[in-house]
């Protein structure tokens, strides 16, 4: 049986489908009325639950020129950072990513993600030339020295649930927050297709072997520009060794025996574990609704 695939997850475009149109122009936003989304380091500046609307306001300093990316609720949405260290008019205040709501929360991200690809593609890679031409309906620049096209570099990365019976295998790397198990994920590397990444990675990581590898999903993750492919495998061979470099821990948990701490509910680590682990014994149907709520 196929897995489901993820489509409503935060940060993918679906979220916000209903309320925003991008606009791929990157047209830098002139003296037009509508909305303005001003970044301040993680956090959203917002006027009461909503966007800020009208024009900038005379108290509000902002990085370079504001940049146009879409409409939201039919009017446009202008894009600018604004410096941390600022003090915000009485109208405003900041909200960190993880508090907004999920449609705003995904809107961030995807100004997070166009102000990633503004920086990072000030310079022309091939020539140095720092003269670039922005490409019309496209995110896409060409070098005005040697003509390279260069267009949004999107990371491909796999992240795998194993399975093993109805055991299933969590690990944690040393940064994390104290307590806090997740799912093996990595890059995908040159000349590997998906599956082959996630074979490589379970195997360095942790010394497991596993086979029938299935499609589970996969989310947007603007930090700063990844595509996350999700599967869920099954265990083969293989004692548990670490790298010694990525994780610090990896177990076989069940659910009656879990982690202190699980990936927040917004990411496709989470979504797997949920459906997949915590939503699935021995004998349900893969995709089965979640039985168990365990708080991150």
């Amino acid at each position: 049986m196929a897995y489901p695939e993820t489509i409503n997850l935060p940060f993918n475009g679906e979220i916000i489908r209903s309320r925003f149109t991008q606009i791929k122009s990157a047209a830098l936003a002139g003296a037009i009325a509508g909305y303005w989304a001003f970044l301040q380091g993680e956090s959203l500046l917002l006027c009461g639950n909503g966007l800020y609307r009208g024009d900038l306001p005379d108290l509000l300093a902002i990085d370079g020129a504001p940049l146009l990316f879409g409409e939201w609720d039919g009017e446009p949405v202008r894009l600018c950072t604004v410096p941390a260290e600022l003090s915000l008019p009485d109208t405003m205040h900041a909200v960190h990513w993880t508090e907004l709501p999920d449609e705003l929360a995904t809107l961030y991200g995807l100004a997070r993600q166009i102000l990633y690809w503004e920086k990072m593609s000030r310079h022309c890679s091939r020539c140095g030339n720092n003269q670039m031409q922005r490409l019309s309906h496209t995110w896409g620049k060409r070098c005005a020295g040697c003509g390279h096209e260069h267009y949004p570099h999107i990371h491909p990365c796999v992240i795998v649930l194993i399975r093993r019976g109805e055991e299933f295998l969590l690990a944690r790397k040393p940064e994390w927050a104290p307590g806090r198990y997740s799912l093996v994920a990595g890059f995908v590397d040159f000349g590997e297709s998906l599956e082959e990444c996630v074979t490589r990675e379970v195997l360095e990581e942790t010394g497991l072997k596993v086979t029938d590898i299935r499609y589970a999903g996969s989310q947007n993750w603007p930090f700063p520009s990844q595509l996350m492919a999700g599967f869920v495998a099954q265990y083969v061979s293989g004692e548990i060794a670490l790298d010694g470099e990525e994780l610090e821990d990896a177990r076989w948990f069940s659910r009656e025996r879990m982690p202190p701490a699980l990936p927040p509910p917004r990411s496709i680590a989470r979504w797997i574990i949920d459906r997949f682990a915590l939503g699935c014994t021995g004998t349900a149907e893969p995709g089965a609704p979640p039985e168990v709520v365990v708080s991150a």
